[in-house]
């Protein structure tokens, strides 16, 4: 893969890097049409006039797996990350034209799994609509990450993703300890067809879309670390 020494560094010491032209306009055209005619009945589609979304979206919308995972794609995994790593979960994000809602600063602690039992380690738990999301072991954090799909152009007009460069580095980290003197944050822009991959220790928020344009955003989670026998990945999908 082309610079795949850069993206390493990008990663490692900023928390992010982005890569254009991992999907073609036909490819994302078929990624969007496959996602519109899936059933919206289901329990983990969720719709209002803010927002879209599909919880385990790989599961959600059969027949999408395959346009999401294309040679590019995973040539881009196996080049950075290796072969080990999984889906752990997956998101479908659709911020509508004239959304007004935004996401404030935070960092992604949580992660999905299929009950809630007590180990040590683990905890706070939350439950939302039957799904179990609990904070592991920072170690679990530190090494997962995340891969943000494009299907449209973003910018800071219609919610693309601000971050706090190197954030992750300093762990769990309170927003109400930013010292804004000493912190910059950098707008992802990402053109349609390409990708953002991140830390989930990476501080991050989104704006209000203000330019009338529609953002939607895949995003999947990966990890290669076996849990506890007790609980198992809410989802989990070779890649």
């Amino acid at each position: 893969m082309h610079q795949a020494n850069n993206h390493r560094e990008n990663i490692t010491t900023n928390g992010f890097t982005i890569l254009n032209d991992i999907y073609t306009a036909d490819e994302i055209d078929a990624i969007i049409a496959t996602i519109n005619k899936a059933d919206q009945s289901k329990p983990t589609f969720r719709k209002s006039n803010d927002l879209f979304a599909i919880r385990q979206f790989l599961k959600g919308v059969p027949g999408v797996k395959k346009l999401i995972f294309n040679d590019k794609l995973k040539s881009v995994i196996h080049n950075l990350f290796g072969d080990q790593y999984f889906v752990v979960k997956s998101i479908y994000f659709d911020k509508p034209e004239k959304s007004n809602w935004f996401v404030a600063w935070h960092q992604d602690l949580t992660i999905s799994v299929d009950r809630k039992v007590n180990l040590p380690g683990y905890g706070p738990w939350t439950t939302k609509l039957s799904q179990f999301a609990v904070q592991p072991p920072i170690g679990i954090l530190q090494d997962n990450f995340t891969i943000r799909i494009h299907l449209d152009d973003t910018d800071e007009g219609n919610g693309a993703l601000k971050v706090i460069s190197s954030s992750h580095l300093k762990n769990i980290y309170r927003v109400d300890n930013l010292n804004w003197k000493n912190e910059t944050e950098t707008t992802c822009n990402v053109n349609s067809g390409g990708i953002m991959i991140m830390r989930p220790l990476l501080l991050h928020a989104s704006n209000r879309t203000t330019t009338n344009k529609k953002r939607r955003v895949v995003h999947i989670e990966f990890s290669k670390i076996e849990l506890p026998v007790s609980i198992s990945w809410a989802e989990m999908e070779k890649v």
